[in-house]
């Protein structure tokens, strides 16, 4: 092994959505959008499907492309992005459903396929995509004379439970979408959190699928599996890594493994992360590299070939806090110098 081993459990996978499932009296799809969070867009929607999820969600109509590939005819697979130009052939050939985002979306997509499938997305408060409530007020007839599929907006702040914005977001799409007739859509992973006045005809959760917070009860997904490329003593008073950043108290051991920033483990990480062999914690030292990392593996018995950076002791999460991000930046980081595999 002389790359990094990425190994996705896709049993946990599924024990996640369904746990999430259990939560709710609707629908539940699952959001694989960005090559399903960087874990795999085919292998992920495929084991999903198997699970019975039958409403898929990506961001773009490429995306939308592999992820039909993998889940054959029949679940609907909704592309975020909506219509946009030079879309129009592959929503066509990959029976891909665009969530229309603004009265020009509506008009390219009522000329260049009148009777394909379209779903809505609405604005209600983030500002970000979907028809504000002017525009939906306006285009709301011709839209719904035309039978839309699905009605959708996005919370801003569903994983603060007690932000006044959740409930702002939740009058205005209720007002919004009173009497429409097509299944309606507010919450993801911290939506369905929040309880069941958030979850309406169906709910699409993303980042939980793939054992990240907001949900805390998620199994973990992913570990990471580094090689150790070389152990060297480190004396009393030697430095390691760039800029000295850290000294050696006692006389040390320290392994250097073949994965750094340019892998997802971002530089800002630094201290207070530890890699594991076993259950032994070892502790990260010096600064994070392009491809390398530096661990102190002084108190174990013998020199590891491999260490483990991510496992059920320490999460995306967890990598997360300490670089001073979020969980979904640490997945989607994560690049194609890993080995992948797939485990059930």
């Amino acid at each position: 092994m002389s790359t990094a081993r990425l190994t996705i459990n896709l049993q946990a996978l599924a024990s996640n959505w369904r746990a999430l499932d259990a939560k709710t009296g609707v629908e539940t799809g699952a959001v694989v959008k960005a090559d399903a969070y960087g874990l795999g867009a085919g292998p992920v929607s495929d084991t999903l499907a198997e699970e019975g999820v039958r409403k898929f969600f990506v961001a773009a109509a490429e995306e939308g492309a592999a992820v039909r590939q993998a889940v054959g005819s029949g679940p609907m697979i909704c592309v975020f992005s909506g219509h946009m130009e030079g879309d129009t052939q592959l929503l066509l050939a990959n029976d891909l459903t665009p969530l229309i985002n603004s009265p020009e979306q509506f008009q390219l997509h009522q000329h260049a396929l009148p009777n394909h499938p379209f779903g809505i997305q609405l604005d209600s408060g983030m500002n970000r995509l979907g028809l504000e409530p002017a525009d939906w007020a306006e285009l709301r007839p011709k839209a719904e004379a035309m039978s839309p599929v699905v009605i959708m907006s996005h919370l801003a702040c569903a994983d603060e439970p007690d932000h006044p914005m959740n409930q702002q977001q939740l009058r205005t799409f209720r007002e919004m979408t009173e009497g429409v007739a097509a299944p309606r859509s507010l919450a993801a992973t911290g939506g369905m959190l929040l309880g069941p006045e958030f979850h309406f005809d169906f709910c699409r959760p993303g980042i939980g699928l793939y054992g990240g917070l907001p949900f805390a009860d998620a199994k973990p997904v992913v570990t990471v599996d580094l090689p150790v490329i070389q152990v060297r003593k480190v004396a009393v008073g030697e430095t390691v890594g760039y800029g000295n950043s850290w000294v050696a108290r006692r006389p040390s051991r320290i392994a250097t493994v073949a994965a750094g920033y340019a892998d997802g483990l971002h530089r800002a990480i630094g201290g207070g992360i530890d890699t594991f062999a076993g259950n032994q914690p070892c502790p990260v030292v010096g600064r994070i590299s392009m491809d390398l990392i530096t661990v102190d593996v002084t108190d174990l018995p013998k020199d590891p070939e491999r260490l483990r950076i991510l496992n059920g002791h320490q999460t995306v999460d967890d990598l997360a806090e300490a670089a001073g991000t979020i969980g979904y930046e640490i997945l989607t980081s994560m690049g194609n110098r890993y080995s992948r595999g797939y485990v059930e």
